[in-house]
């Protein structure tokens, strides 16, 4: 495998933080492009740092260039500040980020969505999500792969109140054979799965990993 660069957005997140780290010990990648708000204090001699506006992506645009993208940006409705903040973040910059991307060449996307993502789900969460799954699949990449993880177990400065309770009832229920398809999936282990599979062949355009795919 020729060496790649790596574009990332969401790389200040918990699943983005895990994939930056491996991306920056993994052979295979030359260079890694991270696009955020604000610098995380890191320093890698592999590691270039853009601080961005998301609001006015066309500003950056020919920064935007490499051989893949991965997109694990998304926030909740409460951090967010709102329903509109949020669908600006989880839809609008993401979509924005991977068409400039796609225009730009590079070959391929590499999206993290939400287990139950549907386009026409009556909840809003799921919906915005699904809609972006639906639209970045038009995109010009050559390939591209959605991965649709169960609940995630992040660092423990990101876990939330809600999620850690959660977590604990999740992993009852597998014990007792109930929602094993749904056990919780630590980032570590999802940013893993995600390398591994950006680098395997596929005859299909585009991919969606669910739960079970990447918790077996």
């Amino acid at each position: 495998m020729k060496s790649l660069n790596a574009l990332v957005i969401g790389a200040t997140g918990a699943t983005g933080r895990e994939l930056v780290n491996k991306l920056l010990i993994d052979d295979d990648f030359q260079q890694v492009t991270i696009f955020v708000r604000t610098a995380p204090n890191i320093k890698h001699e592999k590691l270039k740092i853009y601080e961005i506006d998301f609001k006015d992506l066309e500003k950056y645009k020919d920064k935007i260039k490499g051989d893949i993208l991965f997109s694990s940006l998304g926030t909740t409705k409460k951090d967010a500040g709102g329903k509109d903040q949020q669908y600006e973040i989880d839809y609008t910059y993401q979509y924005k980020f991977a068409k400039i991307a796609a225009e730009n060449g590079v070959g391929q996307l590499c999206l993290v969505s939400s287990v139950g993502a549907n386009a026409k789900s009556s909840f809003f969460y799921p919906k915005i999500k699904g809609a972006l799954e639906e639209v970045v699949k038009k995109l010009e990449f050559k390939k591209i792969d959605i991965f649709q993880p169960p609940m995630l177990i992040r660092q423990p400065d990101l876990m939330r109140e809600g999620e850690k309770s959660g977590i604990k009832i999740l992993n009852r229920l597998n014990k007792i054979g109930i929602l094993k398809s749904q056990k919780p999936l630590a980032v570590e282990a999802l940013a893993e799965k995600m390398l591994k599979i950006v680098k395997t062949l596929s005859k299909e355009k585009s991919t969606t990993y669910r739960p079970k795919d990447l918790t077996s």
